[in-house]
């Protein structure tokens, strides 16, 4: 989906939406937004978000270029109409990636990326089932929404290899443990 459309289709629910400030380092340009959900003070938003893409960017090894994404933060109806809408799934999801562009995974990535959108219910439903921190779980989510908008994805055995390696060594520069780890209490319960 383009970012126009996404714009679009994000101008027809803009009622309530809080805009957050630009976040930006010497690279990338985000917007971020909230558009529904109780989520956390916009100064954790903006850090998490910001460290998360500044781990992605310098791990990828992307040259120092001008580059804008947008990530909105979401809720559980919301995203649902998104997944209905483009992926022809009426049920929330966690995240959703909407490149602006096509981009080859590990190609230099054009000035405009695209949006990432995620959702406040899901997310936090996900992290207390697996037992991790909403904070941890968020940053793997926006990491993985990233690494989509940059052409990564998980369709195949070997594509989703690739991608949860490169998860893998992201998170690990931000000290989060491995999310696709099996744990001992994992095993005993198969």
């Amino acid at each position: 989906m383009s970012r126009q459309l996404l714009s679009n289709e994000r101008t027809k629910r803009s009622a309530g939406r809080r805009s957050l400030h630009n976040v930006s380092d010497n690279a990338i340009h985000i917007d971020i937004m909230i558009e529904a959900g109780n989520w956390p003070d916009e100064a954790s938003l903006e850090s998490l978000v910001s460290k998360s893409v500044a781990a992605a960017w310098n791990n990828l090894g992307l040259k120092s270029a001008t580059s804008e994404l947008s990530v909105v933060f979401t809720d559980d109806a919301s995203i649902q109409l998104l997944n209905g809408e483009w992926r022809g799934k009426d049920k929330p999801t966690n995240v959703l990636s909407f490149p602006a562009f096509p981009v080859k995974a590990g190609s230099q990535p054009g000035p405009m990326l695209g949006d990432i959108v995620i959702a406040r219910e899901t997310v936090e439903r996900e992290a207390k089932e697996e037992g991790k921190p909403i904070e941890n779980h968020l940053s793997h989510l926006v990491v993985h929404g990233f690494l989509h908008l940059l052409g990564y994805d998980h369709e195949t055995d070997e594509e989703a290899e690739v991608m949860e390696a490169r998860e893998r060594e992201i998170l690990h520069a931000l000290a989060i443990p491995d999310p696709y780890a099996v744990s001992d209490e994992d095993i005993n319960n198969d």
